[in-house]
Order: C-alpha cells, then structure tokens, then sequence
C-alpha cells in the first residue's frame, strides 16, 4: 500500500518540482556582486598560492647556485691552482712555479679591480635630473609655443 503522493519504488514524492520564484532585478544584481565579489577574492587567493609557489622554487634555485658558487669558490679553484703550479714545477723550480701563477693572479685581480674602479667613476658622473631645471624648461617651452 503506498501513501498518496510517494512513490513506493523510489520513496520520493511524485509530484512535480516546484518551480523557484523569480527573483527581482536587485536580488540578482546582489546575487551578482557577491558572486563578482566571491570570484575576485578565490583569484587573488589563487594568485597568492602560484607566487608563493614560484617564490619557493626560486629560493631552492638561488641556493643551490649559491652552493656551487662557494663549492667552486673554495675547492675547485685551489685544486686547479696547485695543479697548475705543480704541472709547471716540471719546467721550472717550484717555487719559481708558485711565483708565476701567483702573478698571473695578480694581474687578473689588478684588470678585474680597475674596470670595477671605472665602472664606479662612471657611475658617480651621472646625476639625477633636476626636478624643477625640467620643469622650468617646460613652461619655457609652453610660453615660446604660445608665441609663435
């Protein structure tokens, strides 16, 4: 026996959805904006999590070049270093040796040292604009185009 109004196979109601009520202008410019509103915020949300993403992938990047710089830095180059005076030493004494590639590296560090002291010198001959030089010579400008 099955009660009026359900089905006794499913046990839902039989009769036909009702239909929603129609909402109003304003409800649906509301419904809108909160939705505008709901999708704004998930983007930046979405927006925030890449970047910190893509922050941390940097970071593991930066140090592991930092990590082979200073593997470079303070192994390979001493090791090359003395097996470039000990290859030499077959030549020559090896103190005579040592002596050599030790100005070898002099002369580098003085090349390196004084481009950088240029580069510096040509860094201090630039000067900021001056602000209200600019702007003076714009009004002269405006006033010289008035006339003509």
């Amino acid at each position: 026996m099955s009660v009026k109004g359900t089905d006794p196979a499913v046990g839902t109601s039989s009769a036909a959805p009702r239909p929603e009520a129609k909402k109003s202008i304003g409800e649906l410019v509301a419904d809108i904006s909160e939705n505008f509103s709901t999708l704004v915020r998930d983007e930046i949300k979405l927006a925030q999590t890449q970047l910190t993403e893509k922050v941390s992938k940097l970071g593991a990047g930066g140090g592991m070049l930092a990590a082979a710089g200073v593997l470079i830095a303070l192994y390979a180059v001493p090791v090359l270093l003395y097996s470039a005076i000990h290859g030499l030493a077959n030549a020559v004494p090896l103190w005579l040796s040592a002596l050599i590639i030790g100005l070898i590296l002099v002369i580098i560090a003085a090349i390196i040292g004084f481009i950088g002291y240029k580069k510096l010198q040509d860094a201090k001959d630039v000067t900021s604009p001056d602000p209200v030089g600019g702007m003076k010579k714009n009004v002269e400008a405006v006033k010289k185009g008035l006339h003509s």
